[in-house]
């Protein structure tokens, strides 16, 4: 069982910065693939970003191409946390960001294949 807590969001205007992150429960954090989504009312959650087991790829990420150069996904297992650091932030950004974990080896962009879901943190760009 892995409980996940998201932290970090808030209000900011384009440009800015944010870095959220993931506090998770539980001694077998490092065996999950980490991902990090966005929901936008209206519209489906989308993955975002997501980074693989260190012992799988070195820890290897991915990005959606809208984020890519603007955020970085991080993973610290003696922590039992991962991060999302958000620069350049545009309105478009505006979302519900969740943080989840996967028992896969690398992080699915189907957010069906993940088992634990945090509950969320609202991040708000003004333009």
């Amino acid at each position: 069982q892995v409980q996940l807590v998201e932290s970090g969001g808030g209000l900011v205007q384009a440009g800015g910065s944010l870095r959220l992150s993931c506090a998770a429960s539980g001694r077998t954090f490092s065996s999950y693939a980490m991902g990090w989504f966005r929901q936008a009312p209206g519209k489906e959650r989308e993955f975002v970003a997501g980074v693989a087991t260190i012992s799988w790829s070195g820890g290897s990420t991915y990005y959606r191409d809208s984020v890519k150069g603007r955020f970085t996904i991080s993973r610290d297992n003696a922590k039992n946390t991962v991060y999302l650091q958000m620069n350049s932030l545009k309105p478009e950004d505006t979302a519900v960001y969740y943080c989840a974990a996967s028992s896969a080896r690398v992080p699915p962009w189907n957010n069906g294949d993940y088992e634990y879901w945090g509950q969320g943190t609202q991040v708000t760009v003004s333009s």
